[in-house]
């Protein structure tokens, strides 16, 4: 039972010393708990949907005051409605959640044409079923734009005996920090961050608890730049289509503006239960970090590639994740999301007077 404002950062460490781990939660600690749920958030965790998902019940007060309690058997459709809904229902105070023992980790790393990865993750799972943590990366050099990939994953050590408490930010994590920004307008140094994980990173390698792999602030690689900013994309693509994302992604992303400094691939499982689902299907996760200048014309190219992205990737079946910057257009949302509509009026009913709003509901929700 965690409180909605609690940082994942203090369950970790609440769990880790009784020898549990979240069943699901980001790759960094410094989120709120009841804002992973707000949005559905994912992670390397396999082979799970969003954190929705491990989520028992949670308390809910509503517009008019009341505090309510959801779940799967108790006011469903709020449950439903507050999972992947922005806040736009209520206010969660507390949820129940689901853990893990926490377990000693030894990662595998597999390089592979990029074209290929999508597939590959999906069987690499269902090959080896004792992962329990997985991810991919792919080259983002101006050479090798997409061309190559890697896939991670972590399977339990032999040994599980006394387990190291958790820590966080080491020395190997500052270093990552230092690759990834040196990347900005170096193509040799995205080149060497790339040789260094797929040739350095198997030999440096250690066993590693779960709990040390989600320990991590997303702070540690924050730009320290005034001139620019960080811009997350996000898509949703069935393994069998990756390659058609691939593809796009080439014809798209080197002609634009921006700077790719990073790729991340997750495994996401069908989602059947909140109303604004991102994972209808099994889908692989691609999250995309992009340094932007902050200027004019890098906002016009910036909503001119995600518009162009977004519409690939609905073309192959796909759809992307609504916490970032509101360029899609109309009519996109509601492709993405096609129960858009009884979103809206499950909210409208429950909250006439709009007392929960944000940009997402003025930008998009409000016009269906």
């Amino acid at each position: 039972r965690v409180p909605s404002g609690m940082r994942w950062g203090r369950v970790v460490q609440a769990l880790d010393a009784r020898g549990f781990s979240p069943k699901v939660m980001q790759s960094n600690n410094d989120f709120g708990v009841g804002s992973s749920f707000c949005v559905n958030a994912h992670g390397w965790p396999v082979p799970f949907s969003g954190v929705g998902s491990t989520v028992r019940s949670i308390r809910l007060m509503l517009a008019d005051g009341e505090v309510i309690t959801c779940s799967r058997t108790e006011n469903a459709d709020q449950f439903n409605l507050a999972m992947g809904g922005y806040g736009l229902n209520g206010i969660i105070l507390e949820l129940d959640m689901e853990m893990v023992p926490n377990v000693r980790l030894v990662p595998r790393f597999v390089v592979m044409p990029a074209l290929e990865l999508g597939e590959r993750f999906v069987s690499a799972l269902s090959d080896q079923p004792e992962t329990q943590m997985a991810y991919g990366r792919l080259d983002v050099s101006i050479d090798g734009f997409f061309q190559q990939g890697m896939l991670v994953t972590f399977q339990p050590d032999s040994d599980q005996q006394a387990l190291p408490p958790v820590t966080s930010s080491d020395l190997l994590s500052k270093l990552s920090r230092e690759l990834l920004r040196g990347q900005l307008g170096s193509d040799r140094i995205k080149w060497l961050r790339w040789m260094l994980e797929t040739n350095a990173g198997p030999w440096i390698a250690s066993p590693v608890t779960r709990n040390r792999l989600v320990n991590e602030p997303v702070a540690t690689l924050q730009d320290r730049d005034p001139n620019r900013t960080d811009i997350l994309h996000e898509y949703f693509v069935a393994p069998d289509r990756f390659a058609e994302f691939i593809q796009a992604c080439r014809d798209i992303i080197p002609s634009s503006y921006q700077e790719l400094l990073n790729i991340t691939l997750r495994y996401v499982a069908t989602d059947k239960e909140s109303v604004l689902r991102y994972a209808p299907q099994p889908r692989i996760a691609a999250v995309m970090l992009f340094s932007q200048e902050m200027s004019t014309r890098a906002e016009l190219d910036m909503q001119r590639m995600t518009q162009a992205l977004i519409e690939r990737v609905l073309d192959i079946g796909g759809s992307y994740y609504l916490p970032y910057r509101p360029h899609a257009t109309q009519d996109q949302f509601q492709r993405a999301y096609p129960m858009a509509e009884t979103f809206v009026n499950s909210k409208r009913r429950i909250d006439p007077d709009l007392v929960f709003r944000n940009r997402m509901w003025d930008r998009y929700l409000a016009e269906i």
